[in-house]
């Protein structure tokens, strides 16, 4: 099963609270950059593109878990960057575990085995590491060789350990749909991940290739011939809607809201994706940010956007309001 029946319960239940008390904006996850240095220089990623001072900043035990309490999140994803790198990752996860709060670990995994013993396997914490395609298409798109076996090696060892383990994959305009289909074949059957996420690649305005991004037209057409017949059989961990959002079978608004984003600059604006600037409080971003001058036809910068961080919200929020997809996510969680 892709999400424990436990965890869509309490995401549930979140989410009908903040219906309950007439919330507009709240989210269903909050994306945690306690750094932005790392051990690779992908070339589809801007993040180390920053400069020194900010490579160097750190969030701290308290930075993390204070904007945990103030946004009320029953989730977290720890990203960057690389956050093994971090001296204090593995107390910031207990803190956080201690909490109750769900945490995915994002890692190129390069680290991994060597880290395994600072964290403890939990109901509540699941690595999640990135697999980019196969070993030749995945050691590309990291720029450099060695890293898939390393991250497959890692992957074994953590499960071995006790640990859930998820991955991320993300496809620019040189997959197809039989890379896309070998790889979640290879993460799900030989692997045994427990679950797999999936995206099209946005253009990070400082990632040093800017010319592999998938349009909409072209994700559309990927996903569906990649999706033939096959859907049911990944533990994608996506809701139904997503994965027809990515066929092009259904369209959803952005709901950048739905999963707001907090690094070492503060919560940034509008999304993890683009920076138009940052808040240094929860209340002042959900406040002060225009939500509704983004998402597809609405800001020139998304027109090519089908990331999971501006959609997955809001087909979780179609889903809630639907019976018929309400039993359809059951039945396809099962």
């Amino acid at each position: 099963m892709p999400v424990p029946i436990r965890q869509n319960v309490r995401i549930g239940a979140h989410l009908m609270k903040q219906r309950l008390k007439g919330r507009k904006y709240f989210p269903f996850i909050v994306e945690i950059e306690p750094l932005f240095t790392c051990n690779l220089s992908c070339p589809g990623c801007g993040k180390i593109q920053h400069p020194t001072d900010i490579l160097r900043k750190r969030l701290s035990v308290a930075d993390v878990v204070g904007a945990v309490e103030e946004s009320g999140t029953p989730m977290v994803s720890i990203a960057g960057g690389e956050p093994l790198l971090h001296a204090e990752i593995a107390e910031i996860v207990a803190a956080l575990v201690e909490r109750k709060v769900y945490v995915y670990l994002c890692t190129n995994a390069v680290l991994l085995e060597r880290r395994l013993q600072k964290f403890t396997p939990s109901r509540y914490f699941s690595f999640v590491v990135h697999v980019d395609g196969l070993r030749e298409r995945h050691d590309a798109a990291v720029d450099r060789e060695g890293v898939f076996d390393s991250a497959v090696a890692a992957i074994r060892a953590a499960k071995e350990a006790g640990f859930r383990v998820t991955t991320n994959s993300t496809f620019f305009n040189t997959d197809s749909p039989k890379t896309i289909r070998d790889l979640l074949d290879f993460l799900n059957d030989d692997l045994k991940v427990d679950a797999m996420m999936i995206s099209p690649a946005f253009a990070y305005e400082k990632a040093p290739d800017q010319e592999h991004f998938l349009p909409v037209e072209q994700t559309r057409e990927t996903f569906r011939a990649a999706f033939a017949g096959r859907r049911k059989h990944w533990r994608l961990n996506h809701s139904p809607l997503f994965l027809d959002f990515l066929e092009g079978k259904r369209e959803l608004e952005c709901t950048a809201w739905g999963i707001p984003s907090y690094s070492v600059l503060g919560w940034q604006r509008p999304c993890y994706l683009m920076s138009d600037g940052y808040a240094q409080s929860y209340k002042e971003l959900v406040e002060t940010t225009d939500w509704s001058a983004y998402g597809r036809g609405k800001d020139p910068r998304c027109d090519n956007c089908m990331a999971h961080c501006g959609y997955e919200p809001s087909a979780v929020l179609a889903t809630m309001g639907s019976l018929r997809e309400s039993l359809r996510a059951v039945v396809n969680t099962h």
